[in-house]
């Protein structure tokens, strides 16, 4: 990692107590990457610790506790603690966690440090990588059982791990090309860092009109190939504070947690981000937390299972297939065959294919009614439902927290549940009301919008309402 270009302090000294705390924090971070770097190393240690302990320590027991137990605190902390908090952390902070935490990160591009350098290919930069990697890990894992088998959850983080830097190696020099396109959960954390109240602030003026840099100097490096001048939003950004008072023009600063979703600083969203949102997080996810519970899954199966009995097709009910493709644990009595593996996976994606398509009908509805028919309003509408996809994936990640802690139900949990997918729900509603501002003032047309936004809301509540109050 190249050392941070060292320029003007950067406006430091205008606004309120706490954009200067901000400014300065960003600074801070700019002039301590030396620090930076040593965390990024530990936290690489702790979490190869977390991978491979479990493969060579007793598996856990009836009686095992998470601090009794290598494989259970290496469970907790990956699936308990890592994933859900680490989304609320890039709603509220960024997309921190990236560049400054991840180990995944770091790797790639400690690897492209020593890479061959070739360009980034066509095929890398496909748009639609976000999604398909999002999906296929999500559908790979319920396969697997990765929340509860230590080996599954070293394919899948240290597979990705390995991708990435081998990626690194390949491609770019000191980047991190991996993190850029091709991380499974990149566009679930673009999404969500669009909610932060703080970003990266580029003064274009100033840059323009800053004195050339020193050729000499160390050069800018934005290792997610993210163009610095032109950034306007933090979907992109990793929030690691190498650019921080560069050419007197960037500044971390405050602002309001709507403005980029309804304003469209940094885009107005696109066709695979709404797929994300709609078929990802609301569909997909949902059907993964769900499957288990479903009164349609047991049916659907047991139908499946019948009519494979009576047409004498008897290999789908073998469990041939290895752990690595399909559950496959006959010591713990948990065994998937390949029906069962077909049924889950019909299951999942049917979910995404019914909740999503009313989902983007009702999207559609609220568009039209805008005015034109215009596709960028769409996705722009979509984003909207930002705060209700993530919540619901959160949610989702809680219950295994408290599967692991062992807390049941009480009623604190149902009521903190309901509360905050009610107050998602909310936060989506007034964000699409806003964003339908930005193409009508007419009162009619807003209110008839905001109608069909909100059967959107709805259907998106209704997978986790199932999961959580019905089932």
């Amino acid at each position: 990692m190249a050392p941070a270009p060292r320029e003007t302090a950067g406006p430091v000294n205008g606004g309120g107590r706490a954009a200067r705390a901000l400014a300065a924090a960003g600074l801070w971070l700019r002039d301590h990457q030396r620090f930076v770097r040593r965390l990024q190393w530990a936290i690489i240690v702790i979490y190869a610790a977390l991978l491979l302990a479990p493969l060579v320590t007793p598996a856990p027991t009836r009686s095992s506790r998470i601090l009794g137990n290598a494989t259970l605190f290496a469970q907790f902390a990956f699936w308990g603690v890592w994933w859900p908090f680490v989304l609320v952390s890039v709603a509220l902070t960024g997309r921190t966690w990236c560049g400054l935490f991840c180990p995944e990160g770091a790797l790639a591009e400690i690897a492209s440090a020593r890479s061959r350098g070739r360009a980034v290919p066509r095929w890398i930069r496909w748009p639609g990588w976000p999604f398909v990697a999002f999906a296929g890990v999500t559908i790979y894992g319920q396969m697997t059982s990765v929340y509860q088998y230590p080996l599954p959850a070293l394919v899948v983080l240290g597979g990705s791990t390995l991708a990435a830097i081998v990626t690194g190696l390949l491609y770019g020099r000191d980047k991190r090309v991996w993190c850029r396109y091709l991380c499974p959960v990149n566009g679930v954390f673009a999404l969500l860092a669009r909610l932060a109240p703080a970003r990266f602030r580029v003064d274009r003026a100033a840059w323009d009109s800053a004195p050339k840099p020193d050729p000499r100097a160390p050069r800018l490096n934005c290792a997610p190939l993210v163009p610095v001048r032109a950034m306007e939003g933090a979907a992109m950004c990793h929030m690691c504070g190498r650019c921080a008072g560069f050419r007197n023009a960037v500044t971390l600063a405050p602002r309001p947690p709507e403005q980029e979703i309804v304003t469209g600083a940094g885009g107005r969203g696109s066709f695979w981000e709404t797929a994300l949102i709609v078929f990802g997080l609301m569909g997909i996810a949902a059907g993964a937390f769900a499957w288990t519970v479903s009164p349609w899954y047991v049916a659907a199966r047991t139908a499946t299972i019948g009519w494979l009995v009576d047409h004498d097709l008897m290999w789908p009910l073998q469990p041939r297939l290895p752990w690595w493709i399909l559950t496959n644990y006959p010591q713990a009595s948990d065994v998937m065959t390949p029906a069962d593996g077909a049924v889950m996976a019909a299951y999942i994606l049917a979910t995404a294919a019914v909740s999503g398509g009313i989902i983007l009908a009702c999207l559609a509805a609220a568009t039209r009614a805008l005015g034109q028919w215009r596709a960028q309003r769409l996705h722009h509408l979509a984003l909207g439902l930002t705060p209700l996809a993530g919540c619901g994936v959160f949610l989702g990640l809680s219950a295994i927290t408290l599967t692991q802690l062992h807390v049941g139900a009480p009623a604190w949990v149902a009521v903190t549940r309901a509360t905050l997918l009610a107050a998602a729900a909310a936060w989506s509603l007034r964000l699409q009301w806003r964003i339908s501002g930005q193409y009508a003032r007419a009162l009619p047309a807003r209110l008839a919008c905001l109608a069909a936004c909100a059967g959107a809301a709805a259907m998106g509540a209704l997978n986790w309402i199932a999961l959580f109050w019905l089932w």
